[in-house]
């Protein structure tokens, strides 16, 4: 897939269809937009970098679901032969919806238009789709509008599986992904605890911005640079390991039957399903029986979601 990051650089786009978004998580409703734009010639997705929210309001900004690389990846996936990565600023903020309708129609030449029913565009959000249809109207090119997608009665929506992921709820955030929630991160250093008890463990260094509450998770994981390389069964601790006293939050991940070195490999990580939150023991043995029953129950939860 072709990375384009400014519309200058796309003309060659010309004549295709282009989906527009911020597209984080790239969830089933974005998906449904990509499928759409497929159906009108060759699909790409216009986005922004960074999130509008980070340059418009940081502090109310959200914690970003895929970061740049991850979405990138996902929608070569979905089919896409291209992406417009729009460098997002406060002077670009101020474009204006006619200078934006100039840009994508008259300078890139896109023939068709994907968009959601509540997509805006311009300065203070000034254009709308129906601004956005009149304007593609007049040039001979055509807006097409995806309703929102609802699984088991719940819409589709970044903010929504947001939600679900910090609380804790991965299989709810997997419904309306389409796929189970991840992230990437470098195995580091961490205490070793876990060999000492029989459960060694990668302590998995993210940058992602957005992790689940914590808790124990029944997880997959794999190392990311081989493609190749089969998912493996796991259980992880994300938290602060209270019962040995700590006090900042990592993401301990049990490779269940495995045994090699992982220092330095960078991992992709899926959560499948909370088991329980965290919690303190009263001593390493009983902590141990619960790692015991925790893996157990992840091995459980693993079969199933392979069936």
């Amino acid at each position: 897939m072709k990375v384009f990051h400014s519309v200058a650089e796309a003309r060659e786009l010309a004549g295709g269809a282009l989906a527009l978004g911020n597209f984080d998580g790239v969830h089933v409703g974005h998906q449904a937009l990509f499928a759409e734009a497929r159906r009108h010639g060759v699909a790409s997705a216009f986005t922004f970098h960074p999130h509008p929210g980070k340059v418009l309001q940081p502090d109310l900004a959200p914690k970003l679901i895929t970061l740049l690389p991850r979405k990138l990846e996902l929608f070569e996936a979905c089919g896409l032969s291209a992406a417009v990565v729009q460098p997002f600023s406060r002077e670009y903020a101020r474009t204006s919806a006619a200078a934006f309708e100039e840009a994508l129609l008259d300078e890139l030449g896109i023939k068709s238009l994907v968009v959601g029913s509540d997509f805006t565009y311009g300065a203070k959000r000034s254009g709308t789709v129906d601004t956005l249809a009149e304007a593609a109207l007049r040039r001979g090119a055509r807006v097409h509008k995806v309703a929102p997608v609802t699984v088991d009665g719940v819409v589709a929506s970044s903010s929504r599986v947001r939600e679900y992921i910090l609380e804790g709820r991965v299989g709810a955030a997997h419904r309306l992904l389409g796929r189970p929630f991840d992230l990437d991160g470098t195995v580091v250093t961490g205490a070793g605890r876990g060999r000492g008890i029989g459960f060694p463990t990668a302590n998995v260094d993210t940058q992602n911005e957005l992790r689940p509450a914590p808790g124990v998770y029944a997880i997959r994981v794999r190392v990311k640079n081989e493609p190749s390389s089969p998912w493996r069964p796991g259980a992880a601790n994300i938290g602060v390991k209270p019962t040995f006293g700590g006090s900042e939050v990592t993401i301990e991940a049990h490779l269940m039957d495995f045994s090699g070195d992982l220092y330095g490999q960078e991992l992709r990580v899926q959560f499948l399903e909370r088991l329980r939150p965290e919690q303190r023991f009263g001593s390493v043995a009983e902590l141990t029986g619960q790692i015991k029953r925790d893996v157990e129950a992840a091995r459980t939860v693993i079969a199933r979601a392979d069936v």
